[in-house]
């Protein structure tokens, strides 16, 4: 049972954070999930308002305890210290007034999951943003870009993504080989789901879940590209 309303003092105050791309494609479960709560929502990546953003205006507002709880609903989630990362960095950046910040213990996956119960406070130690392995532009044969515009998420970029996720990993392609992006719209949105292959300068599109598993094992795994579902360029 909740017993944590909006009408309490702002000095508590809750965010449900999106974790992945697909957090932010279902928005509006996660709002309804977080009203649910008396919580606000902001996601932690490719979605507005940033969980940066959001600490900033409740901080401005005056609450003195910021309770976090990370949902991952997708695929390519960041893992849960990420959300800690994030989080000890904005604490850390904070100028002024600093308000304590809580983070449940782990990610929530599906709505029965979702609690704020027993958070671990930031202190501050938590690890940066920044590694001597995320210096260099990563070695990989391939990038697939996998658009998660509008068009391309209503018409099911989500199960394209999956497959292409799940099609690597059961062909043994690693992080050397495929460096799997998620984007906004690059058109042609008509040819919904699209995704590009580079540095191969390939398009795809109607690009469903089935299409995608041939793609990953007679393109990304044999080098050969798939004529079919393949775009002109102009």
């Amino acid at each position: 049972m909740n017993d944590f309303t909006r009408s309490d003092p702002l000095s508590q105050a809750r965010i449900l954070v999106g974790m992945s791309v697909t957090d932010v494609d279902r928005r509006d479960d996660l709002r309804a999930w977080a009203d649910e709560h008396a919580a606000d929502l902001a996601f932690l990546q490719m979605g507005d308002p940033s969980l940066s953003r959001e600490l900033t205006r409740l901080a401005d507002e005056g609450a003195a305890t910021i309770t976090l709880v990370g949902v991952s609903l997708g695929p390519l989630a960041p893992g849960h210290s990420w959300l800690r990362r994030i989080a000890a960095h904005w604490w850390r950046e904070r100028s002024g007034d600093r308000p304590e910040i809580q983070v449940a213990p782990r990610l929530a996956t599906t709505r029965d999951h979702l609690t704020f119960h027993d958070p671990r406070p930031i202190t501050g130690t938590e690890p940066g943003l920044t590694s001597p392995a995320w210096e260099r532009v990563p070695d990989h044969v391939r990038q697939v870009l996998i658009c998660r515009g509008p068009r391309c998420t209503a018409k099911g970029s989500e199960e394209t993504a999956r497959a292409v996720i799940l099609g690597a990993m059961e062909a043994g392609l690693g992080d050397d080989d495929l460096l799997i992006t998620h984007t906004g719209c690059q058109f042609p949105c008509n040819q919904a789901p699209v995704l590009s292959v580079q540095p191969d300068d390939v398009w795809y599109g109607n690009v469903e879940a089935a299409a995608a598993r041939v793609i990953v094992r007679e393109h990304l795994a044999d080098g050969r590209p798939v004529e079919a579902y393949r775009l002109p360029r102009c």
